[in-house]
């Protein structure tokens, strides 16, 4: 049987990616353990969200390879589809049906993708509701909730199709102030559990406190990556150490 404990759970090789003649992501290159935290910031407009759509194939890239769980991800459907099952996104708008319940929303991929059983999968759904702590929301449509509720079905439904890695695209961006607490918290939680997450967040005290390593980005390119201590207190790079300054009082 093959050792698959130290198999990254994602790499990215000399990753490139054109928006026609824009250069909008040059020779990316990271490594992400299996269980590991990774958050990544940096200005809007360098990269960062489409970094990590790349990575579960809602963009595609034109140099250099992404391997997910050992298997390298390519424009087939086939090769798309089994990197998919193993990586759950959630994104700044929460995407929900509106015309669904909320119970419906995380049973609907469960039951028509992956052609599970429908009590099975709404008890799977209810399990997930539970651990992002709304279980008692489940027959209400997501107009009836708030933006931090919605939010977090979004998470619970990601969880239903039991991924092995989560991706957050700016979570919280579109909540009030109030409520980007509870999505954070939820978030932690997974975090917690072990796993592997990448979280694209402007949020520098949800950094601080769950990642093991912090990414920035800045005009396409990766400038810097350290644990959080050495990034927010002894940054390497001038343009790190400008950033910083910009959204950490």
């Amino acid at each position: 049987m093959n050792d698959t404990s130290h198999t990254p759970a994602i790499e990215i090789v000399g990753m490139s990616k054109w928006f026609g003649s824009f250069h909008v992501l040059e020779d990316i290159d990271l490594k992400v353990k299996q269980g590991e935290r990774i958050v990544v910031c940096g200005p809007s407009g360098s990269g960062k969200s489409t970094m990590i759509r790349c990575i579960n194939g809602l963009e595609d890239f034109q140099r250099g390879r992404i391997v997910v769980h050992g298997q390298e991800l390519r424009q087939r459907a086939r090769a798309l589809d089994d990197v998919r099952k193993k990586v759950g996104m959630v994104f700044q708008q929460f995407n929900l049906f509106p015309h669904l319940t909320v119970l419906e929303n995380c049973t609907l991929a469960q039951r028509w993708v992956h052609k599970v059983p429908g009590s099975v999968a709404i008890d799977i759904a209810m399990q997930q509701l539970e651990k992002v702590r709304i279980p008692e929301q489940a027959q209400k449509y997501p107009g009836q909730l708030s933006g931090g509720q919605q939010q977090r079905v979004a998470i619970a439904r990601s969880l239903c199709l039991r991924p092995s890695i989560m991706l957050f695209d700016e979570p919280t961006s579109s909540l009030d102030p109030e409520m980007v607490r509870e999505v954070l918290d939820t978030m932690a939680d997974l975090a917690r559990d072990g796993m592997t997450i990448i979280c694209v967040t402007h949020e520098m005290g949800f950094a601080r406190g769950i990642a093991d390593r912090i990414v920035f980005m800045d005009q396409g390119r990766i400038v810097e990556q350290a644990p959080p201590a050495e990034f927010f207190d002894a940054p390497r790079e001038e343009r790190t150490q400008r950033f910083l300054e910009q959204v950490v009082r």
